[in-house]
């Protein structure tokens, strides 16, 4: 898993929406230093996900819809990149060719699954109320 621009800037972009009632996507763009096509494309995923609600018209613009206090960098990254998998036959889309081939486990799958495990754990130990309350208050 190589976490990429796209799900830095979802945090980024979750982080300017904390403690906040709704931001005009200039105003997360402004705030986060995020060109206003890459947010629209990636609030759009959040939306998807159920982490932020968008409102139109005048008075539109976005705001989280899950509480800061239970959303996790686990949460925004999955939203973005649905396959957070560390090396891909771990992914659950591909086979790992060389595990289990002749009899043999590939002790390198084993070990690796173990990493990813451990990662998604971490990602998921502190809520963003943990990460940046201070920040939205």
């Amino acid at each position: 898993m190589f976490i990429t621009r796209e799900s830095d800037y979802a945090m980024r972009v979750v982080r300017a929406l904390m403690g906040e009632t709704r931001l005009s996507v200039s105003d997360i763009c402004g705030r986060e230093a995020i060109t206003a096509p890459f947010a629209y494309k990636i609030l759009k995923k959040l939306q998807n996900a159920g982490i932020v609600q968008g409102y139109r018209g005048v008075h539109g613009g976005y705001a989280l819809k899950k509480d800061p206090a239970e959303l996790t960098l686990y949460d925004i990254y999955t939203a973005i990149d649905s396959d957070m998998s560390i090396i891909e036959c771990l992914n659950g889309r591909c086979e790992c060719v060389r595990n289990g081939q002749n009899g043999v486990p590939c002790h390198a799958h084993d070990e690796l699954k173990n990493i990813q495990d451990e990662l998604w754990t971490m990602l998921r130990r502190k809520s963003m109320q943990d990460l940046f309350g201070k920040d939205a208050e």
